[in-house]
């Protein structure tokens, strides 16, 4: 649930940053004569780049293949274990892996000059952009005109919250709706104004909701979000919700005093912008679901969730933001890649949203309530729940892309296997979006990602990237490390006044 607060997008920073990490890009396949390369870059020969002597994971069919070949050659992998053509450039990763480009399925513009390039140098070559923010529609249209070196980008509509909404309208550009016609009526705005699909928030009433699925359903889009705190999960997904963020509805149908639970979520009564008392009302309903919990309810939820490919995106980066929130490290070394005002925005959402009336004393009850989310993580997979890693960028202890890796190792933490977390990452999202990407083989998009250790050993050698293919574009590690010097830069020099696009979980 994304936590990032607020205020407004950098429109104005500058872009060098884009231009140069574009020139960047050229250094090995793509986007040549689009723009001046650097005198270090090297043109990409015409019949594409092969990746030689390298162990190809695809997770889509959990094979591992030791010592290969793989042939680039515009956006698409061509050849996976066939012959080199001739006049095809070679980069031989001989002791090297390479999967499939990651997938950050649940994000949220924040920085101009920072988030496309950090996705990409972390491997993350998709992004499901949840709040429908202008910079997001900007960056794909850049990205799409090869201007902007950046993901795929998938972009929903603004947050449609019930009213009053949680959130503040000064920080977040919410709709809000009071009833099936004002749903449908937003339903039919968004989609006119270019969102992929339409963004559901937590305080819609039941009415309205029936009404929002009807209205996106028969203009042949997916209802994706939270889980409304008036409508049942097993009935979202009756109704055909596409996915489920965040694991703040999960446990209430999985409790034996689940009945006594919803009567008081009827009773919670809001002002508007009054997300700290969502949190303050919710937490100690979710406190007596997770200790009544039912594994026979549990499992009969989970089977319906998995017929119905209901996805979940459980955010437990952000949970783990939330529930130590006290204790998160406010100076990792990741913040030197964030604008000031961006690292203060989540301050702010740490001080008034998540630790506003939370006493010292109930600390370890929220930490005890992670570990219930990492449980519930393992359940939901064992039950054939298709899950897909998304961060909810913007809120607290969450970097663009590299918190994509804490994804991964939080679901190997919580019992998931390093193939099945790689799953959620690449092949997962790729069938939920129905896009040709999530897999090494021909015919689908170049998105790769080169690793210097195995990930089935231990899926933090993730995070041992020596170079990225988005799009077809090569990054060597020097390119690599460019961009991201390129992205401190950036961020050092942003006016510490400037606004940052909001979490639409917190904000969104």
């Amino acid at each position: 649930m994304c936590r990032r607060p607020f205020l407004g997008t950098i429109v104005h920073m500058t872009r060098n940053i884009s231009r140069r990490s574009l020139m960047i890009a050229g250094a090995a396949t793509g986007l040549a004569g689009v723009l001046a390369r650097p005198a270090s870059a090297t043109p990409q020969s015409r019949g594409g780049t092969a990746f030689t002597n390298v162990t190809v994971i695809d997770p889509a069919t959990a094979r591992v293949v030791p010592d290969t070949t793989v042939v680039v050659n515009g956006d698409l992998i061509t050849e996976v274990g066939g012959r080199v053509p001739a006049g095809t450039r070679i980069v031989d990763l001989r002791g090297k892996f390479l999967i499939p480009g990651l997938a950050d399925m649940h994000t949220h513009a924040q920085a101009e000059g920072i988030d496309p390039g950090l996705n990409v140098a972390n491997g993350v070559t998709t992004v499901r952009d949840l709040a429908g923010a202008p910079l997001a529609h900007d960056w794909r249209a850049r990205i799409e005109a090869g201007t902007l070196l950046g993901p795929r980008y998938t972009i929903g509509s603004r947050v449609i919250d019930g009213m009053p909404s949680v959130w503040n309208p000064e920080w977040l550009d919410v709709v809000q709706v009071s009833d099936a016609a004002s749903a449908r009526a937003a339903v039919r705005d968004e989609l006119a104004k270019g969102a992929d699909f339409i963004k559901v928030y937590a305080r819609v009433s039941r009415e309205a909701y029936r009404a929002l699925m009807a209205e996106a359903h028969r203009n042949g889009v997916q209802v994706v979000g939270h889980g409304p705190d008036a409508v049942p999960l097993e009935e979202a997904a009756d109704l055909g919700q596409a996915s489920v963020e965040h694991l703040f509805w999960t446990p209430f149908e999985t409790s034996t005093k689940e009945v006594a639970i919803r009567a008081e979520i009827q009773r919670i009564r809001l002002e508007l912008g009054d997300y700290a008392g969502w949190f303050k009302a919710i937490h100690p309903l979710e406190w007596t679901a997770a200790h009544s919990y039912s594994r026979g309810k549990a499992q009969r939820l989970y089977a319906k969730l998995a017929r119905k490919r209901m996805r979940q995106v459980p955010t437990l980066t952000m949970h783990k933001g939330l529930d130590y929130a006290r204790t998160i490290d406010l100076d990792d070394p990741r913040n030197k890649y964030l604008p000031a005002s961006a690292v203060a925005a989540q301050e702010f959402a740490r001080q008034e949203l998540y630790l506003k009336d939370r006493l010292p004393s109930e600390d370890a009850e929220w930490a005890a309530m992670f570990d219930f989310r990492l449980t519930t993580v393992k359940h939901l997979h064992e039950a054939g729940v298709p899950l897909m890693t998304g961060t909810d960028i913007g809120t607290c202890a969450v970097w663009p892309g590299f918190s994509v890796h804490d994804e991964l190792a939080l679901f190997v933490e919580a019992g998931i296997p390093p193939m099945a977390a790689l799953q959620a990452s690449t092949s997962e999202p790729a069938t939920y979006l129905g896009a040709r990407t999530g897999r090494i083989a021909p015919s689908y998009k170049a998105d790769l990602a080169i690793l210097d250790a195995n990930p089935l050993h231990d899926i933090r050698n993730t995070q041992r990237l020596s170079g990225v293919v988005v799009r077809g574009n090569y990054l060597d590690e020097q390119a690599r490390q460019q961009l991201l010097a390129e992205i401190a830069e950036t961020a050092a020099n942003t006016p510490a006044t400037a606004k940052m696009g909001g979490c639409p979980c917190h904000t969104s």
